[in-house]
């Protein structure tokens, strides 16, 4: 019976309760075979790894006593209640995990734990003890760091104490005097460049830095954390890409750390856990986020081909994504000023069959305004660059230089990038996405028309100094003729504003800020309308479709960390994305893990970390939190900056995380560090107001792009419940609101999946290759909690796996079978059969926690039984196939030599008749040809003599020649034509001849083949002859030897009778039992063999199948046969009989010779009977044989002639 435990069951018993019942269970039902002992469950509450040698008090592992990096806020997980009352987009995902999933009595919203409970070892500080280790370090010569007084780290060795203060001897040959709290130890050398940190001995600050700057020099730019990829950017081409490694990767042929590696392993446990999965890139600007997201893409392209169809065009995505959305920042060159989110899809199969692409909070504002050494988005730069004549003389397109929004800073390029080739590159990506021309020149025609409008320039009223009026110029007309309508149109809501006032319309001239505002809020507007019709139009070429199957990777590529001179709304925003990404960080590697741990009872320490949530609190809580504050400010008509600043300062002062500065600032402690923000301009991007006049204007322009820009915005504000009269002049949801909600909507997205988290790292601020700035990676190591999540994976359970999962995936490998199957027992018998060390697994309520690297030792056993298993399943299918197979060709053989036989008959057949038809052709054919050659030379020799006879008559007639002397010589010319002429025919019939002859040869080979074949069935024909002759001799013998034995059987009988009766001289006479000599030769000559006397069927049967007369008389000749058979056989019978009683004197005479004449008798009349019938049937053989005769002399005369 398997063991069920319900929730309840869980939360009421313990573990030890559950392991008892277990074993009673079992000793009761099955004492024979019980299951393997269960481990002791130790008495500790903690149960640690084995411990290295102790060190002095002084030796900090942690690295407390470095510099403060940032805002370190003291509390962090379990030292507080879960904040369920605040926002939160895990509130219902813990609920379920921590109420439906771990069932307790407790409520989850008064979860506690007590610093206090917490087991904690005791530290070594014995004064013995340290000056022990302390010697210990000196004996030795072990490497320590300490700090230098510039706050570096440096690597040597102790020579010597005194109190407080060691002398330690540097690797560079200087030797300083130091604290022993400035003192850690340093790592062996066997452990220097390991591509995992917990590998590393002791894990501090100066040994992390170390081992990574190591790796970083050997351009080994990745390494790991526990769960955690760290990359570096190197800021240069390293060759550890392609498709070689991707090969490698795959095959698992390499396996240090990589992208590759990382993306691979979720490409894995989405396939074989069917779990949707996610790759999340973090880290600062500059640091290399966007390309290790192109990476990680490239990686799943090439497993579905990568060359060509879906997956080229995912990869494409990213050339628009990143001219569209990404600029050059003081910071980075190619920054993303947008968050994206891509959901690639696979099918059942594992090929990549679709994408779907999420962007969060693009930075219009970089559109109008920029600051000095940037640059707005790639697009602008590149379309000024590399557009065709053509294309500039349609959109009026001039330098880059020449537009206003682009010129505002001195940054026009950028080094070792051509903008040229950039656009190039773009518009062969947008043909990938299957987006037309059309819809390209639409898209550029909306680029053109936001770089006139920040060309538009406004002058003041002379009126009214307080107005002013738009200079109608080019810029206004290329605007407006770009946008499709009048340049009248466009002056009038530039510089007028209409308000609603009852019935009436009151139109109001606008100030020059007020201009400017609206001439920049059109101009946002048109350009984050485009970039979102650019992604939709994306989508749609990606959509997946009816091929969606569920399994999905989304690669998160946001926005990093920022913090520059004067921060506003946009870094405000980005800093809020990246604290909650970092709570998502923390909550799976830390949060969670160690929940699952205290609720499924196993023995944990905590580990403290740095956690975030106050700082959340300090955006996202209600009423008071810094959004709400900056919605309600932003309600008030007569809000400004300052009065922001002042509410914030109000409120928020009690939070640890915020702090007020003089004037419109304030700062707040992110996890990355402290960032002070100016509330400048804070209100009105939060309202990101767009006036109705411009709204009413794009719906009346004949561009069709900006009538569905204008059409999606009034939808989108018709189906909010706006708090003002105006509703177009003022939204509901702010953009902090609106930003709030898709960073929810994407934490819920995200919750849902299995994470993998890359940390990228810059490694200098000057983005220059080989430089390491110490200060600056161990900053961001620390806000990212690296080395916490390093301590809380060395000690910690990675694989966790529930009883049941676990049983079913490893419960085959045991050796022996057990009764008792509940999951629980199962798990702990495989464990303790392969010797796993009970320190090295902890046993929950409803999991098994296993350490690292121990499930890996399972997994080999296990590949290696499946291998075994398959490689027997191999050898079955295959003599299975290959008996199915010889049955097969069997079959397939015997088939063929009948259908080839029938087939050789056929051709045999049609061959015999074709030579027939072809000989009495030929013989045709060689007649013609003759009668033709005789007809031809008689022609000619008729034609030859008749002109020597005209010739003739001429010398003959002298008479007749003198007198006609004159003609003569044109006689002569006439005879010389005539006899020039005649060697051309002559030549022309010996061609002819020639040909004929030719013919003739031809044909005389064929006939001499047909002869060949006639001399083969003659050959034939003499041998079965000679056959039959060897029969009838056969047959003549034992008629003879037949003859003889019934002379010998005769003879002897008359002896017998001459002894006995002297006076019966009838019973001496010769007995009629022998043949005539008439009887003899013509059973001998003519009767037809039996197959019992060897005589050649063969011929007989073939003669019955030409001849249907002679049928009949071999019929009944056959039944002669068997009948004279039979018959002799018994007379021979009788005849010896008779002997043999003669012999042995059993009866008398007169008996004897009594039974030999009805012998006798009986002999005679079927003697008689026989001859009539043997008569009738050899007359009818004759009359057979003599119509075969005739038809073969017939034949053969006809064939003989045929040779002729």
């Amino acid at each position: 019976m398997m063991l069920s435990a319900s929730p309840s069951s869980l939360a009421r018993s313990s573990l030890e309760e559950m392991l008892e019942s277990l074993r009673l269970r079992d000793e009761s039902e099955k004492p024979k075979d019980l299951p393997p002992a269960l481990p002791a469950r130790p008495m500790s509450r903690g149960r640690l790894p084995p411990a290295r040698r102790s060190l002095p008090k002084s030796f900090k592992v942690d690295g407390d006593g470095n510099k403060e990096m940032g805002h370190r806020r003291k509390g962090s997980f379990g030292n507080k209640k879960l904040m369920l009352d605040v926002e939160s987009p895990y509130v219902f995902v813990s609920e379920e995990n921590c109420v439906s999933e771990h069932p307790s009595p407790v409520p989850v919203s008064s979860i506690t734990v007590d610093d206090s409970s917490v087991a904690s070892v005791p530290p070594p500080s014995l004064e013995l003890e340290e000056n022990d280790n302390v010697s210990y370090f000196i004996k030795k010569k072990l490497h320590v760091w300490c700090r230098q007084p510039k706050g570096k780290w440096g690597l040597g060795r102790i020579q010597s104490t005194s109190g407080e203060q060691a002398s330690v001897s540097l690797s560079n040959g200087n030797i300083m005097k130091v604290a022993r709290t400035d003192l850690l130890p340093a790592n062996p050398d066997i452990l220097e460049g390991v591509d995992d940190l917990i590998q590393l001995s002791y894990l501090n600050e100066p040994s992390v830095l170390h081992n990574l700057q190591f790796r970083y020099s050997q351009d080994m730019i990745y390494s790991k954390a526990g769960p955690i990829l760290i990359a570096l950017n190197p800021f240069k081409d390293v060759q550890i890409y392609g498709n070689e490694y991707v090969s490698a990767y795959r095959n698992k042929s390499l396996d240090s750390p990589h992208v590759y590696a990382m993306v691979d392993s979720a490409y894995n446990e989405m396939i074989g856990d069917e779990v949707n999965q996610s790759i999340i890139i973090s880290g600062e600007s500059g640091a290399g986020k966007t390309e290790t997201a192109k990476i990680a893409m490239q990686y799943l392209a090439a497993l579905g081909g990568g060359s060509c169809g879906i997956e080229n065009e995912v990869l494409q995505t990213n050339v628009i994504l990143e001219a569209f959305g990404n600029a050059k920042t003081s910071k980075n060159d190619n920054s993303s000023r947008f968050g994206k989110l891509i959901e690639i899809h696979f099918s059942a199969t594992g090929k990549m069959c679709g994408a779907k692409i999420q962007t969060f909070l693009l930075e219009k504002s970089r559109v109008v305004q920029l600051a000095d050494g940037e640059r707005s988005y790639h697009i602008f730069y590149q379309l000024c660059a590399g557009s065709s004549p053509d294309i500039k003389a349609r959109l009026n397109l001039r330098a880059a230089s020449e537009y206003k929004y682009l010129n505002q800073s001195d940054c026009m390029t950028i080094d070792g990038v051509d903008d040229a080739k950039k656009f190039h590159r773009l518009k062969k990506a947008l043909d990938v996405v299957q987006m037309c021309k059309e819809d390209q020149e639409r898209a550029f025609k909306m680029l053109a028309a936001v770089l006139w409008l920040g060309n538009i320039s406004f002058q003041d009223n002379d009126n009214d100094n307080n107005h002013i009026e738009v200079a109608n110029d080019e810029a206004v007309s290329n605007a407006a003729s770009l946008m499709g309508c009048s340049s009248h149109e466009l002056i009038t809501v530039l510089s007028t504003h209409k308000i609603q006032a009852g019935k009436d319309t009151i139109t109001k001239t606008l100030t020059l800020r007020q201009a400017i505002d609206a001439r920049d809020a059109l101009a946002k507007f048109i350009y984050a309308s485009l970039f979102d019709w650019l992604v939709e139009q994306v989508n749609k070429s990606l959509e997946v479709g009816k091929r969606r199957t569920g399994r999905s990777i989304s690669i998160l590529d946001i926005y990093g960390f920022e913090s520059f001179q004067k921060n506003s709304f946009e870094q405000l925003c980005i800093n809020y994305a990246n604290e909650r990404l970092q709570q998502h960080f923390n909550r799976h590697l830390f949060k969670l893990e160690q929940q699952d741990y205290e609720i499924d009872g196993v023995d944990w320490t905590k580990v403290d970390f740095e956690d975030n949530q106050e700082c959340l609190d300090l955006f996202e809580k209600k009423p008071i939190g810094l959004l709400s504050l900056l919605d309600e400010e932003s309600n008030f008509p007569r809000a400004t900056d300052l009065t922001l600043a002042n509410k914030l300062r109000q409120h928020l002062q009690a939070n640890p995380c915020f702090k007020g500065e003089w004037g419109k600032g304030f700062s707040v402690c992110h996890y990355a560090g402290e960032v002070v923000y100016d509330t400048n301009g804070f209100l009105e991007k939060n309202r990101d107001p767009m006036p109705s006049d411009s709204i009413q204007l794009l719906s009346s322009c004949s561009c069709e792009l900006l009538q569905s820009f204008s059409k999606t915005l009034n939808q989108s504000q018709k189906q909010s419940n706006s708090q003002h009269v105006g509703a177009l002049d003022s939204q509901r949801q702010s953009v902090g609101t609106k930003f709030k909600g898709q960073l929810f909507k994407l934490m819920h997205q995200l919750e849902s999946t299995t994470p993998h988290f890359i940390r990228c790292i810059k490694p200098n601020a000057k983005q220059l290759p080989g430089i390491y700035d110490e200060d600056l990676v161990i900053q961001q190591l620390k806000c990212c909690g690296v080395l916490e999540v390093v301590r809380i994976s060395r000690a910690g359970y990675p694989t966790r796996m529930t009883h049941q999962e676990f049983a079913e995936r490893y419960g085959f490998l045991l050796y022996d079978v057990y009764t008792s199957q509940d999951p629980l027992s199962v798990s702990i018998a495989v464990l303790q059969q392969f010797n796993i060390p009970p320190e090295m697994y902890q046993v929950g309520f409803t999991k098994l926690y296993l350490r690292t690297g121990q499930v890996g030792a399972l997994e080999d056993k296990r590949k290696h039984v499946l291998q075994g298993i398959l490689g027997v399943q191999k050898c079955a299918r295959g003599h299975q196939a290959r008996s199915h197979y010889n049955k097969l060709k069997n079959g397939v053989a015997t088939l063929q030599s009948f259908v080839r036989g029938e087939i050789a008959r056929r051709k045999y057949g049609v061959m015999v008749k074709s030579s027939i038809t072809i000989s009495s052709e030929n013989i045709e054919e060689i007649q013609a040809v003759l009668t033709l050659q005789s007809v031809i030379r008689g022609w000619l020799v008729r034609k030859h003599d008749s002109r020597f006879n005209k010739f003739r008559k001429y010398l003959e007639n002298g008479k007749s020649r003198r007198r006609s002397r004159s003609k003569i010589p044109e006689d002569k010319d006439a005879l010389k034509d005539r006899v020039q002429n005649l060697p051309s025919a002559l030549a022309e019939l010996q061609k002819r001849v020639a040909k004929a002859e030719a013919t003739i040869e031809q044909k005389e080979e064929e006939n001499a083949e047909l002869r060949e074949q006639l001399k083969q069935f003659e050959k034939r024909w003499i041998e079965y002859e000679k056959k039959m002759k060897t029969m009838e001799e056969m047959w003549q013998r034992q008629m003879s030897s037949l003859q003889m034995s019934l002379a010998a059987a005769r003879t002897s009988l008359a002896s017998e009778n001459v002894n006995g009766q002297p006076s019966r001289h009838d019973v001496a006479s010769p007995l009629p039992f022998c043949y005539d000599s008439e009887d003899a030769t013509s059973i001998g000559s003519r009767t037809p063999r039996t197959p019992g006397c060897s005589t050649p069927l063969k011929y007989s049967t073939s003669l019955s199948d030409a001849r249907a007369t002679m049928r009949d008389g071999h019929s009944t000749l056959s039944n002669l046969m068997r009948e004279f058979e039979q018959r002799k056989q018994t007379f021979d019978e009788d005849a010896r009989a008779l002997v043999e009683v003669k012999s042995t004197g059993h009866s008398t005479h007169s008996n004897a010779i009594d039974e030999l004449r009805k012998l006798k008798h009986v002999f005679e009349g079927w003697k008689k009977d026989y001859k009539t019938r043997l008569r009738e049937t050899k007359a009818r053989i004759k009359l057979g044989n003599s119509e075969m005769e005739k038809s073969r002399r017939k034949w053969w005369g006809k064939l003989s002639y045929r040779a002729l």
